[in-house]
């Protein structure tokens, strides 16, 4: 991973953000692709390593891992290693992850109105062609 340099214009106006705009610093908690998907799956309980990687197909593992290890320094998720052979891992919500359920869910709201708004359904997205640079 490259070096972040701590003085620069940059990093200061990004912390600024951070600690003042209350949506800045939830897109960079739970922001991106992959993290509400994970978060999502863990709502209705703990899951092992092999059932969210089966429960998000899509994701490569390098990314799940990188995610889940974001996601646990952010105190969003709790890992939990048990001492078996083959090695168990279990991954589950804190508190203030649980608590994102209504984030999540106003979000699903907001999508579901959206597309009705805008006459783009689920499929019709997903039949789109991808553009690639």
């Amino acid at each position: 991973m490259t070096k972040i340099k701590e003085s620069s214009t940059n990093q200061a106006n990004r912390n600024n953000a951070l600690t003042r705009c209350p949506v800045t610093y939830t897109i960079d908690k739970i922001g991106g692709r992959w993290k509400p998907i994970i978060i999502y799956n863990l709502l209705d309980g703990t899951k092992r390593y092999s059932e969210l990687k089966r429960m998000i197909p899509a994701i490569t593992e390098k990314m799940l891992i990188q995610h889940l290890k974001q996601l646990e320094s952010d105190k969003l998720v709790e890992r939990k290693a048990l001492p078996l052979i083959p090695p168990y891992v279990e991954y589950s919500l804190t508190e203030s992850g649980k608590e994102l359920r209504t984030v999540l869910d106003a979000m699903v709201g907001w999508a579901t109105k959206n597309r009705k708004i805008t006459k783009i359904s689920v499929k019709q997205e997903l039949e789109k062609p991808v553009l690639c640079v």
